[in-house]
């Protein structure tokens, strides 16, 4: 078995991040809009490097068309937020008796249109409403997410970096389940793997046994192994705030033939996505293809069950999920540097379900996956890369 380089790739730089603001400020002119306001979200860490939490207090950044950049922060927090940035701008900060808003409102022309970050919390944009009339306020989405959908060599790094990182936690995972072992249980053990390896440890995971695994999401009891059950782990980590997002289904002894014959159908759809996703092709192709697939093994049509109940897939990048999304009406054509989980989940309503999920990023002459899909059920880890002795 090939084995895994253990380096981490280097971080986004202070270029990369000049580069994104260049195009967005393209993007900008373009749509006649003259600055952007970015919240405590990942856009504001995607074009200025800092990773700061959301709260009801605002924390980000305006990007101005003209070239200029403000990082906009309460007083209090003046000395930490200058410890975080990377690229140049000048700092507006507001006391607590102060209205934030009134402060961006000011910094730009009486007549300037701003665009604003659609994952900011719903009650700070009406508090930006009371600032500034709704017809120079327009959403930020179509100007961010062209930009954010298609991954540089740098982002497709660290997010490789991070499912190698994933997929040999599963493959520990597997290896140290016992009877009567609690999900939760397997839950800390893979955030230590995690962890041990160098990524920021679980930034999500889901651990299902036996009928658990019919719930897309798992269930609420903190069920215990027992021999014969479905085993269903979804789970991913960060690097430099990239993240993975890896499932594995296999069975804690022997599978029945039900088992197996959902099993394989989930493996050719997953393979009918991946041979789908062609430069130019509309993103509900993809979708379309899995559908097919599955309708094709009894399945469904469509989102009825025993089938699959969701979307095949969703964009990866900072957040776990982010657009364009596999999934019927999104008509986003793939394109270079796009990435993608492919995840056709069968739930089998009241026995179990089966998800394999892997993910591949677009590249001029089709898709790459990221991890191999999973080998079988019966050896789920054989063309798993051996990860480097420490």
């Amino acid at each position: 078995m090939a084995s895994v380089s253990g380096s981490v790739p280097d971080p986004i730089g202070a270029a990369e991040r000049q580069a994104r603001l260049a195009g967005l400020r393209g993007a900008m002119e373009a749509a006649h809009v003259e600055a952007v306001l970015l919240g405590s979200t990942s856009s504001l860490r995607y074009f200025t490097g800092i990773d700061w939490y959301a709260s009801e207090r605002l924390v980000g950044a305006v990007i101005h068309a003209s070239g200029g950049l403000d990082y906009v922060t309460p007083r209090f927090e003046l000395e930490k937020v200058e410890g975080l940035i990377s690229l140049p701008g000048e700092i507006l900060t507001w006391e607590e008796d102060e209205s934030p808003w009134r402060l961006v409102a000011e910094r730009i022309g009486p007549r300037d249109r701003m665009a604003v970050d659609e994952r900011m919390a719903l009650a700070m944009y009406r508090s930006l409403r009371a600032e500034m009339d709704d017809d120079r306020l327009v959403d930020a989405a179509p100007l961010i997410h062209p930009l954010r959908s298609r991954k540089s060599p740098a982002e497709i790094a660290l997010m490789r970096h991070a499912k190698a990182i994933t997929i040999e936690v599963h493959r520990r995972a597997h290896d140290q389940l016992r009877a009567g072992q609690h999900a939760s249980e397997v839950v800390r053990f893979i955030d230590d793997q995690h962890r041990a390896l160098g990524g920021s440890g679980n930034s999500f995971c889901i651990v299902s046994f036996g009928e658990d695994t019919s719930l897309p999401h798992g269930g609420e009891a903190d069920r215990a192994l027992a021999a014969g059950d479905v085993v269903l782990i979804d789970t991913g980590t960060r690097i430099d705030g990239y993240s993975s997002d890896i499932t594995r289904t296999y069975v804690f002894g022997e599978a029945t033939a039900d088992m197996r014959r959902v099993w394989e159908a989930e493996k050719r759809a997953q393979a009918a996505a991946f041979a789908a996703a062609r430069p130019g092709v509309a993103c509900e192709a993809v979708d379309a293809a899995a559908r097919g697939s599955l309708e094709a093994d009894g399945f469904g049509p469509g989102y009825r069950l025993p089938g699959l109940p969701h979307r095949t897939g969703h964009g990866i990048g900072l957040d776990i999920h982010e657009g364009p999304y596999l999934v019927k009406g999104d008509s986003t054509p793939l394109a270079t540097g796009m990435c993608f989980s492919n995840e056709p989940m069968i739930v089998v309503p009241g026995q179990f379900g089966v998800r394999l999920e892997d993910h591949f990023h677009m590249t001029d002459a089709g898709p790459e996956w990221f991890t191999q899909p999973q080998h079988s059920l019966d050896e789920p880890f054989a063309n798993a890369p051996a990860w480097p002795a420490a």
